[in-house]
């Protein structure tokens, strides 16, 4: 059997509209909720490191030898000497160890470290970290991982070769596992400005948030751009003043925007999205067409012919009916929108395929994103 599917979306102007419902109380969010502070961030971690005491799990020497050079540095470090001799142990996994160094770490503080398998490891679960530095981008070792490895998943294979899992069992985590040993030397109480970087830039937010923190310290904030507000304290202890100008309340503004997955079949709309005057029809148009093989044969005691396989074909056409015109009236809100849209009883590949028609008429005030 097969499917046809056809899609008919008629874009039409019409006078009448759907009542257009009243628009959303405005919500205001903190300043810290939609910005990021200048020098107040993470930083990345990164190391290579070995993981013992696996269960026959570990990396084949034989396929990985910067497992095997590892190793043999390692014990030469301890006092043994095992340049000659030939390993094969499956009990050791070469590892790469991250983290995130979080703002203003001290010295002796302790993060979280994830590990993951860099050879043909099977599995890690049950594994020791051994000492392993982590470098930030500059070369330098601002913390030390040490612990057994986590990894939440289970893996197990028997003899004839059936095997299952679930989860990843060559990557995981050490809750703690990692000491800082070094600051990034940042000192925020020396700073005679401090930047504030919007998530989302916009000219109007910025503005916003500008006029909020002058209407509370007159003078001290200047949108630069769409995406920096930079800011002067009042007095000279800026810790004060940004704990203070963290939480006044802005109401943030957003461009007109629908953001569409096409792979998950996800539509996301924002509330500033408007559509002009338009009138939608969506209809499917089904076509099945069964083959089935039918027997031809000759007449009884004919002298001629032969049985012969005939296929017999069978077209059906199905199109839905009943279906009215829904019309959208001019600045229709996006409530007004879906609901018109949920009414036609459309599925969210056919939304799709709809908002992007009226896109092209020229009826939808917004920018599409198709991810």
């Amino acid at each position: 059997m097969r499917r046809f599917r056809a899609f008919t979306a008629l874009l039409l102007a019409a006078p009448l509209a759907l009542g257009a419902l009243a628009g959303p109380a405005s919500a205001k969010s903190r300043i810290k909720d939609i910005v990021e502070f200048e020098g107040v961030r993470e930083n990345m971690l990164v190391g290579y490191g070995i993981v013992v005491g696996l269960n026959g799990t570990g990396d084949a020497l034989r396929n990985a030898p910067f497992t095997k050079q590892s190793l043999e540095a390692m014990l030469e470090r301890l006092g043994v000497n095992t340049r000659d001799a030939q390993l094969n142990t499956k009990n050791v996994a070469a590892v790469m160890v991250t983290a995130k160094l979080p703002p203003f770490a001290a010295p002796g503080s302790q993060i979280d470290v994830s590990v993951s398998a860099l050879g043909d490891a099977k599995s890690l679960q049950g594994g020791s970290l051994l000492v392993t530095p982590l470098l930030g981008a500059d070369g330098r070792a601002y913390a030390v991982a040490q612990g057994t490895v986590q990894t939440g998943a289970i893996s197990a294979s028997g003899a004839s070769g059936s095997s299952i899992s679930k989860g990843v069992p060559t990557a995981g985590r050490i809750a703690g596992g990692a000491s800082v040993e070094l600051e990034t030397g940042f000192q925020l109480a020396n700073m005679g400005q401090m930047r504030l970087t919007l998530r989302n830039p916009d000219f109007t937010t910025a503005r916003r948030i500008a006029d909020a923190v002058n209407a509370r310290f007159p003078g001290s904030a200047v949108a630069e751009n769409p995406t920096i507000v930079s800011l002067r304290p009042a007095s000279g202890d800026l810790i004060s003043f940004m704990a203070q100008v963290e939480n006044l309340a802005v109401e943030p503004d957003a461009p007109a925007k629908v953001v569409i997955d096409e792979v998950a079949g996800v539509i996301v709309m924002g509330e500033a999205v408007r559509v002009s005057t338009v009138a939608i029809q969506q209809g499917n148009l089904t076509i099945t067409v069964r083959e089935q093989p039918g027997v031809s044969q000759p007449a009884p005691f004919a002298r001629t012919g032969e049985t012969a396989v005939v296929p017999q074909t069978d077209i059906e056409v199905d199109e839905e009916r009943g279906r009215q015109f829904l019309t959208v009236g001019s600045g229709a809100s996006l409530a007004t929108l879906v609901s018109g849209l949920n009414a036609l009883g459309v599925t969210p590949r056919d939304m799709i395929s709809i908002l992007q028609t009226i896109r092209a008429a020229g009826a939808l005030q917004a920018e599409i994103e198709v991810m």
